[in-house]
């Protein structure tokens, strides 16, 4: 798998990184750093277009939590925001990985910097970080993040 660079630079968000390739904004696989009322990270991948429970990324993490901030990105998985990604990052930080990205033949996590992308499937994207699948998308009533 190799990393493609997005020709006009910058793509920090879903919608313009899904412009650039070409494709919906829920292949584009957002990775979202959180961190727990107890200090530990977790990451969350999910379709570019859809915001996340809260009551539901509590339970999974075990832990009310917040979004991290850019510091705190950057300092615990070594990726600036926009650049956060699912490979290479410190095995204690958990992975979650929402499976409504299943649906698409190919998504797009990023690839480390805010201006790159790697396609994959969805089960390449597991296999490759041992992520744990699960349902993490708020219903449109309920409170979110992301």
């Amino acid at each position: 798998l190799a990393a493609k660079e997005f020709a006009a630079g910058s793509t920090a968000t879903s919608v313009l990184a899904a412009g650039q390739l070409g494709v919906t904004v829920g292949q584009i696989a957002k990775s979202l750093l959180f961190v727990g009322k107890d200090g530990r990270f977790f990451i969350v991948v999910c379709p570019g277009d859809k915001r996340l429970s809260n009551p539901r990324l509590k339970a999974a993490a075990g832990v009310k939590s917040r979004m991290a901030t850019a510091e705190e990105a950057l300092a615990a998985t070594g990726f600036g925001p926009g650049g956060v990604c699912p490979f290479g990052v410190d095995r204690g930080i958990a992975l979650f990985i929402d499976r409504s990205l299943s649906v698409y033949d190919t998504i797009y996590p990023a690839a480390g910097t805010d201006s790159s992308g790697v396609p994959m499937t969805f089960d390449q994207l597991v296999s490759i970080t041992g992520g744990t699948v699960g349902d993490f998308l708020a219903p449109e009533t309920e409170e979110t993040q992301g």
